[in-house]
Protein backbone atom coordinates (compact mmCIF):
# COMPACT_ATOMS: atom_id res chain seq x y z
CA UNK A 1 0.00 0.00 0.00
CA UNK A 2 1.20 3.61 -0.86
CA UNK A 3 1.46 5.38 2.35
CA UNK A 4 1.08 8.75 0.26
CA UNK A 5 -2.35 7.63 -0.83
CA UNK A 6 -5.10 8.94 1.73
CA UNK A 7 -8.20 6.88 0.09
CA UNK A 8 -5.94 3.61 0.14
CA UNK A 9 -5.01 3.60 3.47
CA UNK A 10 -8.81 5.06 4.38
CA UNK A 11 -10.05 2.21 3.13
CA UNK A 12 -7.60 0.00 4.85
CA UNK A 13 -8.54 1.48 8.13
CA UNK A 14 -12.39 1.26 7.57
CA UNK A 15 -12.21 -2.67 6.73
CA UNK A 16 -10.48 -2.96 11.01
CA UNK A 17 -13.27 -3.62 12.53
CA UNK A 18 -12.12 -1.44 15.08
CA UNK A 19 -15.57 -0.42 17.81
CA UNK A 20 -14.63 0.58 20.29
CA UNK A 21 -12.54 -0.64 22.62
CA UNK A 22 -11.57 -3.10 20.03
CA UNK A 23 -8.37 -2.25 18.26
CA UNK A 24 -9.19 -4.51 15.21
CA UNK A 25 -6.17 -4.20 13.35
CA UNK A 26 -6.25 -0.24 13.11
CA UNK A 27 -3.30 0.25 15.25
CA UNK A 28 -0.80 -2.19 13.39
CA UNK A 29 -1.91 -1.20 9.96
CA UNK A 30 -0.66 2.17 10.86
CA UNK A 31 2.25 1.06 12.49
CA UNK A 32 3.32 -0.51 9.43
CA UNK A 33 2.22 1.93 7.23
CA UNK A 34 4.37 4.57 9.64
CA UNK A 35 7.74 2.67 10.64
CA UNK A 36 9.10 2.39 6.93
CA UNK A 37 8.65 6.08 6.90
CA UNK A 38 11.57 6.60 9.81
CA UNK A 39 9.02 6.72 13.18
CA UNK A 40 9.65 5.01 16.17
CA UNK A 41 6.26 3.18 17.29
CA UNK A 42 5.06 2.30 20.45
CA UNK A 43 1.46 0.80 21.20
CA UNK A 44 0.75 0.94 25.19
CA UNK A 45 -2.03 -0.98 26.99
CA UNK A 46 -3.91 1.31 29.09
CA UNK A 47 -6.45 -0.12 32.11
CA UNK A 48 -8.36 1.07 34.61
CA UNK A 49 -11.20 -0.37 37.12
CA UNK A 50 -14.58 -1.17 36.09
CA UNK A 51 -13.28 -0.18 32.11
CA UNK A 52 -11.97 -1.91 29.66
CA UNK A 53 -8.27 -2.10 28.61
CA UNK A 54 -7.05 0.72 25.57
CA UNK A 55 -4.36 -0.13 23.13
CA UNK A 56 -2.85 3.37 21.81
CA UNK A 57 -0.44 4.22 19.50
CA UNK A 58 2.74 6.90 20.06
CA UNK A 59 5.13 7.39 16.88
CA UNK A 60 7.78 9.91 16.90
CA UNK A 61 10.42 11.11 14.44
CA UNK A 62 13.03 13.66 14.22
CA UNK A 63 14.45 15.30 17.32
CA UNK A 64 13.21 17.99 19.65
CA UNK A 65 9.45 19.32 20.64
CA UNK A 66 7.38 17.61 17.78
CA UNK A 67 4.30 18.98 16.04
CA UNK A 68 1.57 16.38 16.48
CA UNK A 69 -1.05 14.94 14.61
CA UNK A 70 -3.72 12.85 16.97
CA UNK A 71 -7.01 11.48 16.69
CA UNK A 72 -8.63 7.94 17.35
CA UNK A 73 -9.27 5.01 14.76
CA UNK A 74 -12.10 3.80 17.41
CA UNK A 75 -15.79 3.67 16.02
CA UNK A 76 -19.19 3.94 17.59
CA UNK A 77 -21.07 0.62 16.25
CA UNK A 78 -22.92 0.24 12.99
CA UNK A 79 -26.31 -0.20 13.75
CA UNK A 80 -27.74 -3.19 11.74
CA UNK A 81 -25.38 -3.68 8.98
CA UNK A 82 -28.39 -4.55 6.77
CA UNK A 83 -29.66 -0.87 6.72
CA UNK A 84 -26.25 0.23 4.60
CA UNK A 85 -26.20 0.56 1.41
CA UNK A 86 -22.72 -0.74 1.51
CA UNK A 87 -21.20 -2.95 4.15
CA UNK A 88 -19.55 -0.72 6.76
CA UNK A 89 -16.20 -1.92 7.23
CA UNK A 90 -16.22 -2.74 3.35
CA UNK A 91 -14.26 0.75 2.61
CA UNK A 92 -16.27 1.02 -0.51
CA UNK A 93 -15.72 3.52 -2.86
CA UNK A 94 -18.69 4.15 -5.45
CA UNK A 95 -18.73 6.84 -7.20
CA UNK A 96 -17.10 9.71 -5.86
CA UNK A 97 -17.65 8.85 -2.29
CA UNK A 98 -15.85 6.46 -0.10
CA UNK A 99 -18.42 4.67 2.43
CA UNK A 100 -17.78 2.96 5.70
CA UNK A 101 -17.64 3.49 9.82
CA UNK A 102 -15.33 5.94 10.45
CA UNK A 103 -14.93 7.00 6.74
CA UNK A 104 -15.58 10.93 8.64
CA UNK A 105 -15.41 10.20 12.33
CA UNK A 106 -12.34 10.15 11.76
CA UNK A 107 -10.41 7.15 9.97
CA UNK A 108 -10.79 9.04 7.32
CA UNK A 109 -8.32 12.19 8.72
CA UNK A 110 -6.22 9.63 10.09
CA UNK A 111 -5.26 8.62 6.97
CA UNK A 112 -4.65 12.09 5.52
CA UNK A 113 -2.44 12.69 8.18
CA UNK A 114 -0.17 9.53 7.37
CA UNK A 115 -0.57 10.37 3.55
CA UNK A 116 0.59 14.06 4.61
CA UNK A 117 3.53 13.03 6.49
CA UNK A 118 4.30 9.93 3.67
CA UNK A 119 4.58 12.72 1.36
CA UNK A 120 7.48 14.47 3.42
CA UNK A 121 10.30 12.71 3.64
CA UNK A 122 12.25 14.47 6.03
CA UNK A 123 13.57 14.07 9.76
CA UNK A 124 11.82 16.79 11.03
CA UNK A 125 9.98 16.13 14.21
CA UNK A 126 6.24 15.14 14.19
CA UNK A 127 4.42 12.97 16.17
CA UNK A 128 1.53 10.62 16.10
CA UNK A 129 -0.72 10.61 19.40
CA UNK A 130 -3.63 7.96 18.05
CA UNK A 131 -5.97 6.05 20.89
CA UNK A 132 -8.92 3.70 20.55
CA UNK A 133 -10.99 5.03 23.47
CA UNK A 134 -12.14 8.73 22.29
CA UNK A 135 -15.69 7.11 21.44
CA UNK A 136 -15.98 5.42 24.86
CA UNK A 137 -14.95 6.26 28.09
CA UNK A 138 -12.10 8.32 27.15
CA UNK A 139 -9.91 6.89 30.53
CA UNK A 140 -7.56 4.75 29.14
CA UNK A 141 -6.68 6.66 25.58
CA UNK A 142 -5.55 10.04 25.48
CA UNK A 143 -5.03 11.06 29.15
CA UNK A 144 -3.20 8.80 29.82
CA UNK A 145 -1.45 8.65 26.76
CA UNK A 146 -0.70 11.72 26.98
CA UNK A 147 0.67 11.65 30.33
CA UNK A 148 2.77 8.22 29.48
CA UNK A 149 4.50 10.43 26.86
CA UNK A 150 5.28 13.42 29.17
CA UNK A 151 6.99 10.71 31.77
CA UNK A 152 9.40 9.66 29.25
CA UNK A 153 10.34 13.62 28.32
CA UNK A 154 8.33 14.28 25.30
CA UNK A 155 7.78 17.98 24.48
CA UNK A 156 5.12 19.07 21.72
CA UNK A 157 5.01 22.39 19.92
CA UNK A 158 1.54 22.19 18.83
CA UNK A 159 -1.00 19.63 17.86
CA UNK A 160 -3.67 19.19 15.10
CA UNK A 161 -6.76 17.06 15.97
CA UNK A 162 -8.51 15.78 12.87
CA UNK A 163 -12.04 15.40 14.12
CA UNK A 164 -14.69 16.69 11.94
CA UNK A 165 -14.65 20.23 12.02
CA UNK A 166 -16.77 21.11 9.39
CA UNK A 167 -20.82 21.13 9.29
CA UNK A 168 -21.44 21.98 5.69
CA UNK A 169 -18.32 22.10 3.12
CA UNK A 170 -14.21 21.49 3.43
CA UNK A 171 -12.74 25.04 5.16
CA UNK A 172 -16.29 26.18 7.39
CA UNK A 173 -14.65 25.33 10.55
CA UNK A 174 -11.78 25.24 12.45
CA UNK A 175 -12.06 24.12 16.57
CA UNK A 176 -9.88 26.48 18.82
CA UNK A 177 -11.67 24.98 22.24
CA UNK A 178 -14.75 23.14 23.20
CA UNK A 179 -17.69 23.64 25.87
CA UNK A 180 -17.35 21.42 29.11
CA UNK A 181 -20.17 19.08 29.26
CA UNK A 182 -21.71 17.78 32.87
CA UNK A 183 -24.55 14.94 33.01
CA UNK A 184 -26.64 14.39 36.51
CA UNK A 185 -29.64 13.01 37.42
CA UNK A 186 -32.06 14.49 39.38
CA UNK A 187 -34.56 11.94 41.99
CA UNK A 188 -37.82 12.77 43.49
CA UNK A 189 -39.38 11.11 46.27
CA UNK A 190 -43.25 10.14 46.42
CA UNK A 191 -45.64 7.59 48.20
CA UNK A 192 -46.34 4.67 46.03
CA UNK A 193 -50.34 4.11 46.38
CA UNK A 194 -53.48 3.13 44.58
CA UNK A 195 -54.71 6.15 42.20
CA UNK A 196 -58.17 5.94 43.83
CA UNK A 197 -56.77 7.38 47.09
CA UNK A 198 -54.20 9.98 45.96
CA UNK A 199 -55.00 11.27 50.17
CA UNK A 200 -52.38 8.16 50.85
CA UNK A 201 -49.75 8.62 48.25
CA UNK A 202 -47.77 11.52 47.02
CA UNK A 203 -47.33 11.38 43.44
CA UNK A 204 -43.97 13.02 42.92
CA UNK A 205 -44.40 13.50 39.32
CA UNK A 206 -45.85 16.91 39.92
CA UNK A 207 -42.91 18.05 41.38
CA UNK A 208 -40.86 16.81 38.65
CA UNK A 209 -42.91 19.41 36.60
CA UNK A 210 -41.38 22.31 39.17
CA UNK A 211 -38.03 20.75 39.20
CA UNK A 212 -37.85 20.47 35.15
CA UNK A 213 -39.19 24.30 35.18
CA UNK A 214 -35.88 25.29 37.94
CA UNK A 215 -33.50 23.66 35.21
CA UNK A 216 -34.49 24.78 31.79
CA UNK A 217 -37.33 27.74 32.25
CA UNK A 218 -33.90 30.20 32.62
CA UNK A 219 -31.20 30.51 30.49
CA UNK A 220 -27.67 29.85 32.44
CA UNK A 221 -26.08 32.66 30.25
CA UNK A 222 -26.07 34.30 27.14
CA UNK A 223 -22.61 33.52 25.86
CA UNK A 224 -19.29 35.01 25.63
CA UNK A 225 -16.36 36.53 23.27
CA UNK A 226 -15.51 32.98 22.02
CA UNK A 227 -18.65 30.97 23.44
CA UNK A 228 -22.28 30.20 22.20
CA UNK A 229 -24.54 29.94 25.33
CA UNK A 230 -24.75 27.33 27.90
CA UNK A 231 -27.52 24.81 27.58
CA UNK A 232 -29.11 22.58 29.87
CA UNK A 233 -31.18 19.54 28.04
CA UNK A 234 -33.13 17.19 29.60
CA UNK A 235 -32.85 13.69 28.14
CA UNK A 236 -34.50 11.79 29.97
CA UNK A 237 -37.73 11.44 32.35
CA UNK A 238 -38.54 7.89 33.96
CA UNK A 239 -41.51 7.16 36.59
CA UNK A 240 -44.93 4.90 36.84
CA UNK A 241 -45.03 1.12 38.81
CA UNK A 242 -45.73 -0.36 35.79
CA UNK A 243 -49.55 -0.29 36.15
CA UNK A 244 -52.71 2.44 35.58
CA UNK A 245 -53.58 2.10 39.02
CA UNK A 246 -50.57 2.92 41.02
CA UNK A 247 -49.39 6.11 42.01
CA UNK A 248 -45.64 5.78 41.81
CA UNK A 249 -43.13 6.10 44.69
CA UNK A 250 -40.17 7.98 42.35
CA UNK A 251 -39.59 10.04 39.69
CA UNK A 252 -36.62 10.47 38.22
CA UNK A 253 -34.85 13.00 35.46
CA UNK A 254 -31.15 13.32 33.56
CA UNK A 255 -30.02 15.88 31.73
CA UNK A 256 -26.91 17.61 30.38
CA UNK A 257 -25.06 20.37 30.29
CA UNK A 258 -23.02 22.20 27.56
CA UNK A 259 -21.69 25.12 29.03
CA UNK A 260 -18.82 27.44 28.69
CA UNK A 261 -16.03 29.70 30.14
CA UNK A 262 -18.55 31.69 32.55
CA UNK A 263 -18.66 28.00 34.56
CA UNK A 264 -16.69 25.09 35.79
CA UNK A 265 -17.90 21.92 36.77
CA UNK A 266 -18.27 23.38 40.52
CA UNK A 267 -20.12 26.46 39.80
CA UNK A 268 -22.36 24.73 37.72
CA UNK A 269 -23.23 21.32 39.96
CA UNK A 270 -23.76 24.63 43.13
CA UNK A 271 -25.95 26.74 40.41
CA UNK A 272 -28.05 23.79 39.76
CA UNK A 273 -28.53 22.68 43.51
CA UNK A 274 -29.48 25.89 44.38
CA UNK A 275 -32.20 26.20 41.57
CA UNK A 276 -33.60 22.78 42.57
CA UNK A 277 -33.07 23.97 46.15
CA UNK A 278 -35.74 26.82 45.77
CA UNK A 279 -38.05 24.60 43.37
CA UNK A 280 -38.71 21.98 45.66
CA UNK A 281 -36.82 22.41 48.76
CA UNK A 282 -33.25 20.84 50.17
CA UNK A 283 -34.90 17.93 51.49
CA UNK A 284 -37.18 17.67 48.42
CA UNK A 285 -34.68 15.98 45.61
CA UNK A 286 -31.31 13.67 45.41
CA UNK A 287 -29.22 15.26 42.98
CA UNK A 288 -26.14 13.13 41.60
CA UNK A 289 -23.71 14.31 39.00
CA UNK A 290 -21.83 11.48 36.68
CA UNK A 291 -17.72 11.83 36.76
CA UNK A 292 -16.73 15.17 35.18
CA UNK A 293 -13.91 14.61 32.37
CA UNK A 294 -13.57 18.39 31.13
CA UNK A 295 -14.43 22.20 31.53
CA UNK A 296 -14.48 24.12 28.74
CA UNK A 297 -11.00 25.52 26.92
CA UNK A 298 -10.11 27.46 24.55
CA UNK A 299 -6.84 27.66 22.79
CA UNK A 300 -7.03 31.41 22.16
CA UNK A 301 -6.39 32.35 18.28
CA UNK A 302 -2.77 33.01 17.51
CA UNK A 303 0.28 31.43 15.46
CA UNK A 304 -1.34 28.10 15.36
CA UNK A 305 -5.26 28.74 14.79
CA UNK A 306 -3.40 31.07 11.98
CA UNK A 307 -1.61 28.56 10.48
CA UNK A 308 -4.10 26.10 10.09
CA UNK A 309 -6.59 28.93 8.88
CA UNK A 310 -3.58 29.90 5.99
CA UNK A 311 -3.48 26.26 4.53
CA UNK A 312 -7.17 25.95 4.60
CA UNK A 313 -7.51 28.74 2.69
CA UNK A 314 -4.96 28.57 0.41
CA UNK A 315 -6.63 25.00 -0.50
CA UNK A 316 -10.02 25.47 -0.70
CA UNK A 317 -10.16 29.35 -1.24
CA UNK A 318 -12.23 29.49 2.02
CA UNK A 319 -11.58 31.70 5.10
CA UNK A 320 -12.19 29.10 7.96
CA UNK A 321 -14.31 30.68 10.94
CA UNK A 322 -12.96 29.99 14.81
CA UNK A 323 -15.58 28.13 16.72
CA UNK A 324 -15.86 26.50 19.88
CA UNK A 325 -19.35 24.47 19.16
CA UNK A 326 -20.04 20.93 19.05
CA UNK A 327 -19.59 17.93 21.30
CA UNK A 328 -16.34 16.77 23.57
CA UNK A 329 -13.09 15.94 21.74
CA UNK A 330 -10.09 14.70 23.06
CA UNK A 331 -8.46 18.38 22.82
CA UNK A 332 -9.32 18.84 26.29
CA UNK A 333 -6.69 16.95 27.56
CA UNK A 334 -4.03 17.98 24.77
CA UNK A 335 -4.81 21.69 25.67
CA UNK A 336 -2.58 21.22 28.97
CA UNK A 337 0.39 19.26 27.33
CA UNK A 338 0.53 22.31 24.49
CA UNK A 339 -1.59 24.69 21.83
CA UNK A 340 -3.98 22.68 19.83
CA UNK A 341 -6.98 23.10 17.21
CA UNK A 342 -8.65 20.90 15.38
CA UNK A 343 -9.55 20.39 11.21
CA UNK A 344 -11.21 17.12 9.65
CA UNK A 345 -13.40 16.63 7.32
CA UNK A 346 -17.12 17.28 6.74
CA UNK A 347 -19.31 16.19 9.86
CA UNK A 348 -22.50 15.55 8.19
CA UNK A 349 -22.81 11.77 7.96
CA UNK A 350 -20.75 11.08 11.05
CA UNK A 351 -21.66 8.13 13.38
CA UNK A 352 -25.13 7.69 10.95
CA UNK A 353 -25.89 5.03 8.12
CA UNK A 354 -24.06 5.41 5.25
CA UNK A 355 -21.52 7.51 7.24
CA UNK A 356 -19.57 8.58 4.09
CA UNK A 357 -16.77 11.43 2.74
CA UNK A 358 -16.12 12.53 -0.91
CA UNK A 359 -13.02 11.40 -2.41
CA UNK A 360 -12.06 14.79 -3.27
CA UNK A 361 -12.29 15.97 0.31
CA UNK A 362 -9.89 13.21 1.82
CA UNK A 363 -7.34 14.90 -1.03
CA UNK A 364 -7.68 18.26 -0.55
CA UNK A 365 -7.31 17.83 3.24
CA UNK A 366 -4.01 15.76 2.54
CA UNK A 367 -2.81 18.88 1.20
CA UNK A 368 -3.95 20.92 3.91
CA UNK A 369 -2.17 19.19 6.38
CA UNK A 370 0.72 18.99 4.02
CA UNK A 371 0.70 23.06 4.20
CA UNK A 372 0.53 22.68 7.55
CA UNK A 373 3.79 20.78 8.69
CA UNK A 374 5.39 22.54 5.61
CA UNK A 375 5.16 25.85 8.39
CA UNK A 376 5.37 23.53 11.39
CA UNK A 377 7.73 22.08 11.19
CA UNK A 378 9.96 23.91 8.13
Amino acid sequence: MDARDPIAVAQALIACESVTPAEGGALALLESLLEPLGFSVERPVFSAEGTPDVENLYARRGQGPAFVFAGHTDVVPTGDPARWTHAPFSGAVVGDQLYGRGAVDMKGAVACMVAAVARRPDAAPVAFLITGDEEGPAVNGTPKLLAWAAARGEAFSGCLLGEPTNPDALGDEIKVGRRGSLSGVVTIPGVQGHVAYPHRADNPVRKLTQALSALMDEPLDDGTEHFQPSNLEVVGVESGAGAFNVIPGEATLRFNVRYNDRHDAESLMTLIAGRLDRALGPDGYALAFEPHTGDAFLTPPGPLSALVADAVEAETGRRPALTTSGGTSDARFIKSYCPVVEFGLVGRTMHQIDERTPLADLEALTRIYERVLAKAVG
